[in-house]
Parts: C-alpha cells; structure tokens; sequence
C-alpha cells in the first residue's frame, strides 16, 4: 500500500508500524511544533532515513492530485491541526487516527476531558477521513482501561502504544475494514480547553483539584498566589482541617509551596511565574512566602 502521513512525534509509531507492515512511504505531512509539549524531530529524522519528502506548509489540493500522480492509495491522518480539502478525486482511501473512543470525544485534543470526566475507559479509533471533523465512518477502534489514578501524561503513552496496536491491525487488511466501516451514531464533540478550566479554584477541594492538575500534567494548570500568577506542572495534595483563608501561602520549603485550600493544603512542587515579561517577582517567591511564615 502506498501511502503519505500527517505526523509529529507523538504518533511517530504509526508511521513505523503501517512502513514495518509493507507500506510504502511517499511523504510526510508534519506542522511547526513548539517543542515543548510538541516535537517533530524523530519523525521528520524517521522520514529522511526512508528518503521521504517532508512538507510542513498545510495540504492543498495540488498536494492531493501530486499524491493521486505519485501513485499514493492512502493518505493516513495523525495529529494534524489543518482541515484536509476534498481528496476523494485523487485516491482511493482517507484515515484518521483519533485519540477517543468514537463517537465519544470528538474534538481536538480530548485527553484532558477524558480525565476530568473519570472515565474508566479509553481508545484510538481509525476512521474514514470526512468533510465534518471525526465524524467519518469507524474501521476499527482500539480500547484499554483507565485507572482511578490516571493523569494526561500517562494517558498520552496509553494513546500512542494502543495506536501502534490499531495500525498493526489495519495495514493487512485495510480494503475490508473500508468496506465495513460502520456510522457514527450519537456522540459529541469536545471543544479545546479554556484558560479558565486550566486555572486552579483554591476554594476547590483537595480531591477536585488534584484531579484538574492530573488531567492537564505538562499542559500545564494556573494559580494565583499572592498576587502571582504562576504556572503549576506537578503539585501534592491532601485533606487536613485548617483556619487558613483559601489561596493563602502558608509555608515554603526550597521551591515546594503550600497553599491553603478549602479543605486542606496544595503543595506546589513543580511551578514557574506566568507573569507577562515586562513582570517579573521582586523576590523569589518561595523565600517571600518564607519570611512571611516565620513572622
């Protein structure tokens, strides 16, 4: 099967898997990423080892009928942000891979609501590549278990290993799976996050909000403290009867600070200033908190 991918580094396993399957590679669709949270780098590598062309400006329908010219069945869609164009004139089949259980959580990124919602179980699906977003006709769907404990960046692993596993499982026998796609029937689409949902509640309870910060991990939460607005990868958390005002800073130890929350204590660990850059904090903030606790 001859066929062209969008990818980045999180689905670089399907791409490995369809070309360790027999695929013929034709092109990489990749996007300009952050490399932060988002890397290209190992795909756009994997590519130039197979003597791929690389393409990071958005698919047109030039790119489509030069795709149609090539030879190319199959154009196979993985984390791509753009809107494809009609490419039923110039080949024959359209996938996508999608990191929810359709019809559950269309959308653009729904791991964070996945987490939120406590779903004790999740998938990637392959569907038809269609005009509405997630919404083409299911061939197959890979489904694994959600723990109680379950935060973003261990549910991004579970994505990427079970797509492996999906891709594995359609590369043999991909015309049937078209053939016998099945509808979409109910479902709902999930929209991106607000800041508002990223941004801690200290009058929120330990339990609520340790669940948003595991649903956000290197997403990244926000809080306020002491007039701060910082940026929280990683926090601790527990029960525990207090007298303090929620939002307040009541010790510091290195770089850990706790706060006061509704029904015990948010021990910041791993956190940076989100302040714009002309801002920055008179004092760091773990001795400011610091010297206010030992007054």
């Amino acid at each position: 099967m001859r066929f062209a991918i969008t990818a980045t580094d999180r689905y670089l396993g399907i791409f490995e898997t369809l070309v360790n399957s027999g695929w013929q590679p034709l092109k990489l669709f990749t996007t300009p990423v952050d490399n932060r949270l988002f890397h290209n780098t190992a795909t756009i590598q994997y590519a130039q080892q197979l003597g791929v062309a690389i393409q990071l400006s958005p698919i047109n329908t030039r790119d489509l009928q030069e795709l149609g010219a090539l030879g190319c069945e199959v154009l196979v869609v993985a984390s791509y942000n753009r809107r494809i164009e009609d490419w039923t004139p110039y080949l024959k089949y359209a996938v996508n891979f999608h990191p929810s259980p359709l019809p559950v959580g269309r959308g653009p990124y729904p791991l964070v609501k996945a987490i939120r919602d406590r779903h004790s179980e999740w998938g990637v699906t392959c569907h038809k590549l269609s005009p509405r977003f997630d919404a083409g006709d299911i061939l197959a769907c890979e489904r694994f278990p959600l723990s109680v404990a379950e935060c973003h960046d261990s549910l991004d692993l579970k994505i990427q290993m079970a797509g492996k596993r999906l891709a594995s499982a359609i590369a043999p026998r991909l015309a049937r799976l078209w053939d016998n796609a099945l509808p979409q029937i109910g479902g709902n689409y999930w929209r991106f996050w607000s800041e508002d949902e990223q941004t801690i509640d200290p009058a929120g309870q330990v339990a609520e909000i340790l669940l948003q910060l595991r649903s956000f991990c290197g997403h990244e939460s926000f809080i306020h403290v002491n007039g701060f607005r910082l940026r929280v990868r990683r926090a601790l958390g527990w029960t525990e009867a207090h007298n303090h005002a929620p939002g307040a800073a009541v010790h510091a130890y290195n770089n850990t600070v706790v706060i006061a929350v509704k029904d015990g204590y948010l021990a910041l660990t791993e956190w940076t200033p989100a302040a714009p850059a002309t801002q920055t904090l008179p004092v760091p903030l773990g001795a400011e908190v610091a010297a206010a606790t030992h007054h």
